[in-house]
């Protein structure tokens, strides 16, 4: 494992796995007729003296993260009768019967210990069907207060895998740009529930296109040096991180790293127009996809590492086109449309995400990689831009500025579930990248 892997984990976070008694699960939100589960989740019981803090924390931190899954109908304890109310911890399972009141399907219990010597925290979270008025699974975690937030959401991916069969993307982060006071654009980092959001880049230089690279490094586009060259930094910001990774003449942009992590794909401003290129993983060797007489402009590489996806305006107006990795065999992918931009390839590999003009405004959209089953996933007032995946293809986060300045916004790959990922009153927001999971 990298240095910078090792750091984005913060500290160690041991797991206690029991593992889930097969059933009536497997819940997907972007299935046309699917409607959320209702899901309760009772007050967490403090063991020995763990602080009140410390409880509300955790709880407000699993109950959003729940929510912000899309998959459940979270029911909060206090909202439920007195009885209800006052119970703590995990049920016996002879008790599961008093809890159909609620009606909820699922039961999510749990309890935590502060070892206060060494600030320790054990979290232990048991799974329970109310309709089977059975168990279902128990996880544990441990950490430390300071990664209070870390260990929670990795309990609650814990449950969305046991009831989906997929872990889910909690520990992901999203970057994104921000526009500064002085007129400048720094790069920004938040967790997936809008949490812990801080700057990681601050050089009062214009910094933009953010993307992940396969060892957990964010790299973008910066004027740092007056040309638009490509840098790598680790997500905490550290300065001393900072690299200079692609900064030959012209523009080095919007790079996608191959599924093998050895390749680069990027937009490179070379010969008077923008071509894509292909880099090696160092930053070498750069070789010119593309010969086209536009200008061609964000490749993503698709899941199986044989195709890109690519902006080019050589038909006169901005389109998808997809190609080989090698270059050959390049075919228009969409007609619909005098402006399409921005693809984002899934994870599943079987949907592409892009921006298109609808009615006068930017939307977020989806198509399939043959140009078929073309789907409009906003509407309404403002523009929608920058889509990108989560790393399970259950998500989409873009940028609108639906309700006045642009800000980060997530929804369910199917358009439905649609919130903004931000509450801060900052600059605008643009541009955001989805990274891997840090498990």
């Amino acid at each position: 494992m990298t240095k910078s892997c090792v750091a984005l984990t913060v500290a160690l976070v041991a797991v206690f796995f029991v593992p889930p008694v097969e059933g009536r699960v497997i819940l997907d939100i972007n299935e046309p007729t699917f409607v959320q589960v209702p899901l309760v989740l009772p007050k967490w019981k403090a063991l020995d003296r763990t602080p009140s803090e410390v409880m509300k924390e955790v709880y407000k931190t699993l109950y959003n993260d729940l929510v912000l899954s899309g998959f459940f109908r979270v029911i909060d304890y206090q909202t439920l009768r007195s009885d209800l109310q006052g119970r703590e911890g995990i049920p016996e399972t002879r008790s599961l019967p008093d809890w159909e009141a609620t009606g909820a399907d699922y039961l999510v219990a749990g309890e935590a210990l502060l070892v206060p010597e060494t600030m320790g925290l054990r979290l232990k979270v048991a799974l329970f069907d109310l309709v089977e008025n059975r168990f279902i699974s128990e996880r544990r975690r441990e950490g430390t207060t300071k990664n209070l937030r870390e260990v929670v959401h990795r309990l609650s991916d814990d449950v969305i895998q046991d009831l989906t069969r997929e872990r889910g993307v909690n520990t992901t982060k999203i970057a994104f740009v921000v526009e500064s006071a002085v007129g400048g654009k720094e790069i920004f980092v938040a967790d997936f529930d809008g949490g812990n959001v801080r700057a990681v880049t601050q050089n009062q230089s214009i910094n933009i296109a953010p993307a992940w690279s396969p060892d957990g490094r964010i790299a973008f586009t910066s004027y740092l040096k007056r040309n638009p060259d490509l840098y790598l930094i680790h997500p905490d910001g550290n300065p001393q991180s900072l690299q200079r990774f692609s900064f030959y003449p012209g523009v080095n942009a919007s790079p996608s790293w191959s599924p093998d992590g050895k390749q680069i794909a990027l937009m490179m401003g070379k010969e008077g127009k923008s071509e894509i290129f292909l880099l090696n993983a160092d930053g070498t060797n750069p070789r010119k996809l593309t010969k086209g007489h536009g200008n061609e402009a964000s490749p993503r590489w698709s899941p199986d590492g044989k195709s890109i996806v690519f902006v080019s305006d050589r038909s006169g107006s901005p389109q998808l086109y997809i190609m080989r990795s090698d270059g050959s065999e390049v075919r228009r992918l969409t007609y619909e449309g005098s402006y399409n931009t921005h693809p984002s390839w899934s994870p599943k590999g079987d949907r592409i995400a892009y921006c298109g003009r609808e009615g006068g405004r930017l939307q977020i959209m989806t198509i399939r990689p043959d140009g078929s089953e073309r789907q409009v996933l906003t509407s309404g007032s403002g523009d929608n831009e920058s889509p990108c995946w989560s790393p399970d293809g259950r998500y989409i986060a873009f940028s609108s500025n639906r309700a006045g300045g642009s800000r980060i916004y997530i929804m369910n790959g199917n358009g439905s579930n649609q919130r903004r990922l931000t509450q801060n009153s900052r600059g605008g927001e643009w541009a955001p990248a989805w990274s891997k999971r840090f498990d």
